[in-house]
């Protein structure tokens, strides 16, 4: 058993504060006003009534970020899903057996199962217990994008250097130098936008990311970690030498911006290789892939709160096309499966390309190379969704042309200005959930 103490009923109650007191302003219709959730969306919101103000301009406490207009990341809240309960994203509710088996991967997770330890050993004893779960708590799910989100576990601003250190170096055993440069670039933007917008001074910081964990680090026993604050939620389970890292969002408002002196740029690789896998298509593919040139200020599915979500394919399956197009779509998996360790992410390719026929490819927007759009790529094993949103705090002229700022939400003009990304396991996978039920059945 894991020695953190349950969520007490108030910390429960102040985790739904948010959308108890926008229902209570006016239903449905005020939440959306107030949080730039679509009027069809199934997220919730909630927040710490100890937040400031965010963004220079929403209430004080309230959620920022970029909801979801139907799952882009609002947070579990009050319908967040049980452990218990976890089903994972499928296209009718129902998931496809047999995709995953526990088996040896050859790579090693050794560098990762010290870094945790070391992170862990370094802590006092109140903060570790602030931060350990049990292998398969509720906390799992209990992830938000969002800056203004209750969260639990070990605060990096509220440590030492030293104990900081370590929590970047267990990021760097975990994740490629990619992921590990596109997350502390995630960080740094944050705090720009802190400064930029003059609010949020206890969210929009560097230090307002968390560590959690679930289990204790082992090479043989199922255990796992998550990292999360504004626009990042990493969750890593790891049983023996298998690892699954998903959900993982990461996101961005400003996405370029100079902080600290440092020039700092992110997802244009996402950027341009969905942009390339889609201009490898013929005219009739595309027809097929473009949903509509119409691209509303958020159209992510798949983000905080919707572990259970039904999502039926949508586009063109990759069986049909060309193997330079094939070869551009996996280009495109890789960007975002290539933030974890190399060797482990190699392991993830190969479980993807073996559905590669059952892949689909989805558009919305337009295809310049400073169009705001949205994309999505969706098999039995992998789901990837990228979305330029409508801006909510950052307010200077975007790449994509248009202007910016305020509360803009899915009722504004979406830019490159404001990214989110998520890449889920879908049939079971996120959280190592279905590995840790194969393990615990023959274990037992």
């Amino acid at each position: 058993m894991s020695q953190h103490r349950p969520r007490t009923p108030e910390t429960e109650r102040s985790r739904r504060w948010f959308m108890n007191k926008a229902l209570l302003a006016g239903g449905v219709a005020a939440l959306a006003t107030m949080t730039g959730c679509s009027s069809g969306s199934s997220d919730s919101a909630s927040t710490s009534t100890s937040s400031s103000s965010s963004y220079g301009g929403p209430p004080n406490g309230m959620p920022s970020g970029g909801p979801g207009g139907g799952g882009g990341g609002m947070g579990p809240g009050a319908s967040e899903v049980k452990y218990a309960d976890f089903t994972g994203v499928t296209t009718d509710g129902k998931t496809v057996d047999g995709l995953y088996s526990i088996h040896s991967t050859d790579v090693s997770t050794d560098a990762v199962v010290k870094a945790a330890q070391a992170f862990l050993d370094g802590l006092s004893s109140t903060q570790r217990k602030s931060c350990v779960f049990d292998v398969d708590d509720d906390e799992w799910l209990k992830w938000s994008n969002v800056d203004g989100y209750e969260r639990q576990g070990v605060r990096m601003g509220d440590i030492t250097d030293k104990q900081r250190d370590l929590g970047y170096a267990l990021l760097g055993a975990a994740l490629s130098a990619d992921g590990l440069t596109q997350t502390r670039n995630i960080m740094k933007l944050n705090a720009f936008l802190g400064d930029y917008s003059g609010g949020g001074r206890d969210t929009l910081t560097e230090g307002a990311y968390f560590f959690t964990f679930m289990g204790t680090p082992s090479t043989t026993k199922p255990w796992g970690f998550q990292y999360e604050g504004h626009h990042v939620a990493i969750n890593y389970f790891v049983l023996g030498d298998q690892v699954v890292m998903t959900p993982t969002f990461m996101g961005s408002e400003p996405t370029s911006a100079t902080y600290n002196g440092e020039k700092i740029t992110t997802f244009k690789k996402e950027t341009a290789a969905g942009l390339a896998a889609l201009r490898a298509l013929t005219d009739a593919q595309r027809a097929k892939v473009i949903s509509s040139e119409t691209k509303a200020g958020d159209n992510l599915k798949a983000g905080a709160g919707q572990d259970n979500l039904k999502l039926a394919y949508q586009g063109l399956a990759a069986a049909g096309f060309s193997d330079t197009a094939r070869e551009k779509l996996l280009d495109l998996v890789r960007v975002y499966v290539g933030n974890m360790a190399d060797a482990h992410a190699e392991v993830r390719m190969s479980e993807v390309e073996e559905h590669l026929d059952d892949t689909y490819f989805y558009w919305i927007g337009e295809t310049k190379d400073s169009s705001a759009f949205y994309y999505r790529v969706h098999s039995p094993v992998v789901l990837i969704e990228y979305d330029a949103q409508s801006p909510l705090g950052y307010g200077n002229q975007s790449s994509s042309g248009g202007g910016g700022g305020g509360m803009g939400g899915p009722g504004g003009t979406p830019t490159q200005q404001h990214i989110h990304t998520i890449v889920r396991t879908p049939n079971g996978g996120d959280y190592g959930v279905d590995l840790l039920k194969l393990h615990l059945e023959q274990d037992h």
